[in-house]
């Protein structure tokens, strides 16, 4: 009977320590939040004064401080490392405040980010700059980007919208409003569309005008077209499309200038530079450019060819440059998008200020997209695994940069959303000879439409 209740013991305890192998594997999240989470916070609480002070983090304490200890315990004085807050867990990792001691700044505590990493048993550690004196350490307990799950509560609002997460389990919001324009470059299957098609769903809930140009044969966003208000399928109806969508940036733009009341007695409220400022029943909707493919619109096969590709190019320019006041912004895709384009490409690029770089084919693609604006996140991307889709380096002119990876949403999904939301589609009255043919929606042909009434006798 013992050596029963002994084998029972010792395969009860191999079966715990299985069971939490496969979580661990399967369900890092639940693994997380039942073991991790109190392991990690236990080796926190109990190591964080030495771990601190093995960091370099640690500093001399005030010369009254010491006096005081020497004369009430008569112990050694100790370095005293950044005091620290509460531990906030969440369903991710936990979060910790430190405020930092007189010479410290939140560079140091960034330098010694792999080392807590280590010390602390985690995936991860991120530092965040929450005010003068103040930073947020936010430990990841996991890799988040192996299963994308984005956050219950996002910021969203109008033109601003999460599309993806990040790598320290925060939602990447693309922000139209800060970020007027965006590059997102990818090889094929790296997962440049699953990003558009989030990024079109979430806009498609909000009154934004959407307009694409797909050289594709509209491949790619014909499934959308019945929530878009333009769609462009080939170089020749992109041509005609480009100069309306300049005559209405022209058309904005007067209504702005009438509007920005020179007068001596107009109130400061009332003057603005874009459309934002205008009253409500003034202002125009907004209208998002989608390119799928951009190097279609520079290749040509002749030289007949040449004087449209440039007019469309010189076009996209003055989009980039002066749409913003206007409310046009643009979403611009590619595979490569370099100098060997042609004329007028290197200064497009210069004009689209978010950039966004899948999985890439070769270096230079990478530099392409990142190199003039983060230098060390081409490296990053070129590390990009095919395995993983959907995951990108995005970064900003202010030369920071993170990884980034879109959640799956299915093609039927996107395109019903779309459906769904095709009232939403404000009208713009200049595109309207563009509205692209949607087709109705197939019925349900295994029974009758309506149910036949006998006849009375």
């Amino acid at each position: 009977m013992t050596d029963l209740v002994t084998w029972a013991e010792l395969g009860g305890s191999l079966a715990a320590i299985g069971g939490a192998a496969y979580a661990r594997h399967a369900h890092p999240a639940a693994y997380w939040s039942t073991v991790g989470l109190p392991i990690s916070a236990a080796r926190l609480l109990a190591s964080y004064t030495s771990t601190m002070d093995a960091c370099g983090l640690t500093v001399e304490p005030p010369r009254w401080r010491a006096l005081a200890i020497r004369a009430t315990t008569r112990r050694e004085v100790r370095p005293a490392p950044p005091r620290r807050g509460l531990i906030r867990p969440t369903s991710t990792g936990l979060r910790v405040r430190l405020r930092l001691a007189p010479g410290q700044e939140p560079a140091d505590v960034a330098a010694s980010a792999e080392r807590l990493r280590h010390a602390w048993g985690v995936h991860a550690v991120y530092i965040r700059d929450i005010k003068p004196g103040v930073v947020e350490l936010r430990l990841v307990g996991f890799d988040v980007l192996r299963k994308v799950r984005m956050p219950r509560r996002t910021p969203a609002d109008h033109l601003r919208v999460p599309v993806a997460l990040r790598e320290d389990a925060t939602a990447f919001v693309r922000d139209y409003r800060a970020v007027p324009h965006e590059l997102v470059l990818g090889a094929t299957l790296s997962g440049k569309s699953m990003y558009l098609r989030n990024l079109l769903t979430k806009l498609a809930a909000q009154p934004v005008a959407l307009v694409g140009i797909d050289c594709k044969r509209g491949v790619e966003l014909a499934p959308f077209a019945a929530r878009f208000s333009v769609l462009a399928t080939d170089p020749d109806q992109a041509a005609e499309l480009l100069p309306v969508l300049v005559k209405e940036m022209e058309d904005r733009y007067d209504l702005i200038k009438s509007r920005q009341g020179i007068a001596p007695g107009t109130l400061e409220e009332e003057i603005t530079s874009d459309i934002w400022g205008l009253p409500d029943a003034e202002r125009p909707a907004p209208i998002v450019l989608f390119i799928d493919e951009v190097a279609e619109l520079f290749l040509v096969s002749a030289r007949k060819e040449e004087e449209r590709r440039d007019e469309m190019v010189t076009q996209l320019i003055r989009l980039a440059q002066l749409g913003r006041a206007a409310g046009i912004y643009l979403e611009v895709c590619g595979q490569r998008f370099g100098a060997e384009l042609g004329k007028g490409a290197t200064m497009l690029r210069a004009q689209l200020t978010g950039r966004v770089c899948h999985r890439v084919n070769d270096e230079a693609s990478a530099k392409m997209a990142l190199g003039d604006i983060a230098p060390e996140a081409v490296y990053a991307a070129c590390a990009i695994a095919a395995e993983l889709p959907g995951l990108a380096v995005v970064g900003d002119t202010s030369g920071g940069w993170s990884r980034i990876r879109t959640p799956y949403l299915s093609l039927a999904d996107a395109a019903a959303t779309c459906r769904e939301t095709a009232h939403l589609a404000p009208d713009v009255p200049r595109l309207t000879s563009f509205r692209p043919y949607a087709p109705p929606v197939p019925v349900d042909g295994s029974g009758p439409v309506t149910v036949p009434l006998p006849v009375a006798e």
